[in-house]
């Protein structure tokens, strides 16, 4: 089996994939040979898609007296 991620590319009035040459070596493939081919999409991280969903138990202005005393007792 083969696992590759890519970019699909235009080709003519269609779009294609390509496999890298080793990928093809390494499972055994040649032309015209049937395959299975299943896409899924790379989902890519946001902020914008997690801004909002952390929930914190001190509000900012506790988190950062806390963080300045930790800071404070590792360096002075």
């Amino acid at each position: 089996m083969i696992e590759h991620e890519t970019r699909l590319k235009v080709w003519g009035n269609s779009i294609g994939v390509i496999i890298p040459k080793e990928d093809i070596k390494k499972e055994g493939l040649h032309v015209d040979q049937k395959v299975k081919v299943v896409i899924t999409p790379v989902k890519t991280l946001k902020v914008k898609d997690i801004f909002g969903k952390l929930k914190l138990k001190l509000n900012t202005k506790e988190l950062l007296k806390e963080v300045d005393e930790e800071l404070d007792s590792k360096f002075f």
